[in-house]
C-alpha cells in the first residue's frame, strides 16, 4: 500500500532560477499594465457614451421645455378665451370661476411639460460614470470632507482648553 501512495503523490518541482523568476515577474507586470490600459479604454468609452447620452437627453429636454412653453402660452391664449366664453354662456359661471378653470387647465399642461423636462435632465448626471469612478476609488469627497453634523476636530477642541 505504501508503494501505491507514493505513486499518486506528484514529485515536487524544482524552484525556478532567478532569470525565470524575473521573466515571470516581467510577464505579470505586462499583464497588469495591459489590464490597466484596457480598463482606462473602457472608462474612456463609458465617458464618451455618457456624454453622448447627456447630449441627446439635453436636446430632448429642450424639446420638452419648448413643448411646455408652447402649451403654456397657447393654452393661455387659445383655450382661455374659448373656455371662458363657454363657461359663462353655458354653465353660467362668473368671470372669476371661468378664469380660474382656464388657468388651471393651462397649468396642468405646463406641469406635464416641466415634469418631462426634469425627467430628461436626470440623464445629464452621468450616473454610470460616477459609479465606475467610485468603484475605482475616485470621487469619495463625502468621506474626506466633514459634514455639517460633525463638530470641530478633536485637536481644535483640546487647543481651546
Amino acid at each position: 500500500m505504501s508503494e501505491h501512495a507514493n505513486a499518486e503523490r506528484p514529485t515536487p518541482q524544482p524552484h525556478p532560477s532567478l532569470e525565470e523568476s524575473l521573466r515571470r515577474v516581467r510577464s505579470s507586470g505586462k499583464e497588469g499594465l495591459s489590464s490597466a490600459i484596457a480598463t482606462a479604454r473602457a472608462l474612456r468609452t463609458l465617458v464618451v457614451a455618457e456624454f453622448a447620452l447627456a447630449r441627446v437627453a439635453l436636446a430632448r429636454a429642450m424639446v420638452w421645455l419648448s413643448v411646455a412653453a408652447v402649451f403654456g402660452v397657447s393654452s393661455w391664449l387659445l383655450l382661455m378665451g374659448a373656455l371662458i366664453a363657454l363657461l359663462q354662456r353655458m354653465a353660467g359661471l362668473s368671470w372669476l370661476s371661468s378664469l380660474s378653470i382656464a388657468a388651471g387647465l393651462s397649468l396642468v399642461i405646463t406641469a406635464i411639460g416641466v415634469w418631462r423636462t426634469l425627467h430628461y435632465f436626470e440623464f445629464t448626471q452621468m450616473e454610470a460614470t460616477r459609479r465606475q469612478l467610485m468603484a475605482l476609488g475616485f470621487g469619495d469627497d463625502e468621506e474626506d470632507s466633514p459634514g455639517p453634523d460633525t463638530g470641530p476636530a478633536p485637536s481644535t477642541q483640546e487647543a481651546g482648553r
